[in-house]
């Protein structure tokens, strides 16, 4: 046992998922023996992943169980490995224990006085504000996220997790495996709840059990789906809560909000920041940080990758790259990037079949809610990570939706392709399903205009953000 983990060393299969590798990094920072393997081992778009861990300690594995040995102590996998990869089959038959990547947190997070970020939007970005801010009031805290954090990144890290010097862990608690039930944190900041990964009542049964495990509770009173849960203290911009904050400037470079009359600014745009920082700063304020260093700080912030990120070009375009992947996060991106631009081109990536079967009817609702007749929306095939998906949706079947003129919620079509009624509409924008990138490319280069904002929305796809440089250098 070191640092009181049980374990000398372990294996990670699938090394380079942004929570597999922030779990590794940390264990390697705290002395433990890491390996790992990924079926991305050869891809030039994990290159970057690939030499930050090497960097940090880790050992790299092709995927072919060659990195699991007798000394080996354990094996993690996270919900995306499937019980037929290599790796599996060499630790079974060595006899060496196969731990689910939330089991391995669940260690980590006993052994700190953790601060737990959940929530179906902002759990990144909030992980990622409560982490800076409490570095910034000297609190030296460790951080395990989902996300590359620009403000580590700068300092040739990978940017997702980093190991402080005080017992203060903050971490990314993720809803879209079921697990962060196994999680026993000092306090736990809920943010809010929509349809995602699974149904709103299972996900809050979830965010009730997280509550009832955490020595401190803080609930977004904004959203009243969590009201159910037990909460050592509110925070919101309603009138009835305990952490009030009041709404001051949302511009498009920056949001502002006010709490007991001091301000806090925000280098980012929209009203869900403002919510996200108000939720960071009730927490901080919590742990004890004086006032004044959580207003630089705030005002510091480097955010996140792929966190709206934004690119201005030399031909006047604005290129927003954001992590959005459900209808929630698509609404508050999109919404901000209308201060931007009178025109959006929104190109969206939808992640997995499952997930776009089962949001489908919440995607074409929102879609016809948010785009205006000046915009354009194009959807890019549906991204497969591998596995044994089922493959019976695509992206045109949420576009020929869209046009059926459905848009009252889930239920009202059995069958993906079918209109209510039969009877398609004319849409008052532009919308459609293209056969890959290329192709959006060239649709993008005809419909763009000077001052056109394009905002490019997706998840998971390590390859999104060499995409996204592409976009930039074409304009």
């Amino acid at each position: 046992m070191k640092n009181n983990f049980p374990y000398n060393s372990i294996h990670f299969t699938g090394i380079f998922g942004s929570g597999m590798s922030a779990i590794a990094q940390y264990l390697a920072a705290l002395g433990i023996h890491v390996t790992g393997s990924d079926r991305l081992n050869d891809s030039p778009d994990t290159e970057r992943i690939k030499q930050h861990l090497l960097n940090s300690g880790c050992t790299i594995f092709p995927q072919d169980g060659s990195g699991i040995s007798q000394n080996t102590g354990a094996v993690c996998v996270s919900t995306a490995i499937e019980e037929t990869n290599p790796d599996i089959a060499a630790a079974r038959t060595l006899g060496i224990q196969i731990l689910h990547r939330s089991d391995v947190l669940a260690l980590l997070v006993k052994n700190s006085r953790c601060i737990a970020i959940a929530g179906t939007s902002g759990k990144s970005t909030v992980t990622a504000m409560v982490f800076e801010l409490l570095t910034a009031c000297g609190m030296s805290p460790s951080l395990i996220s989902g996300a590359a954090l620009r403000s580590l990144e700068e300092k040739g890290m990978l940017g997702n997790a980093f190991l402080g010097e005080s017992d203060l862990l903050v971490i990314e608690a993720d809803e879209s495996d079921g697990t962060l039930v196994k999680y026993k944190p000092y306090a736990s900041l809920i943010l809010n709840l929509s349809k995602d990964h699974k149904p709103e009542t299972e996900v809050l049964a979830m965010f009730q059990q997280l509550a009832s495990q955490s020595t401190w509770v803080a609930i977004n009173a904004d959203d009243s789906k969590l009201k159910l849960i037990r909460a050592t203290t509110t925070f919101g911009f309603n009138e009835n809560v305990d952490f009030k904050g009041d709404k001051k400037k949302n511009e498009w470079y920056s949001s502002t909000i006010s709490v007991n009359q001091v301000d806090y600014t925000l280098p980012l745009p929209g009203e869900y920041n403002g919510s996200n920082l108000l939720a960071a700063l009730c927490v901080c304020k919590f742990l004890g940080c004086p006032e004044e260093h959580l207003v630089k700080a705030s005002a510091n912030y480097k955010g996140v990758d792929r966190r709206f990120t934004i690119y201005r070009t030399k031909s006047g375009v604005t290129v927003i790259d954001d992590f959005a992947h459900n209808p929630a996060k698509i609404r508050a991106a999109v919404t901000a990037a209308k201060k931007l631009s009178d025109k959006l081109i929104i190109l969206y990536q939808p992640h997995g079949f499952g997930p776009t079967r089962f949001l489908r009817n919440e995607y074409v609702k929102t879609f016809r809610e948010i785009v205006r007749p000046s915009d354009m929306l194009c959807l890019l095939p549906i991204y497969y990570a591998g596995g044994t998906a089922v493959k019976d949706i695509t992206s045109q079947d949420i576009i020929d939706l869209i046009k059926c003129g459905m848009g009252n919620g889930a239920g009202s079509f059995q069958n993906q392709g079918e209109c209510e009624n039969n009877t398609p509409i004319r849409l008052p924008f532009n919308a459609m399903a293209v056969d890959g990138r290329e192709e959006a490319i060239t649709v993008i280069q005809q419909h763009v205009q000077k001052d056109s904002c394009i905002v490019i929305m997706g998840a998971r796809d390590p390859s999104l953000s060499s995409f996204v440089s592409h976009i930039v250098e074409c304009f």
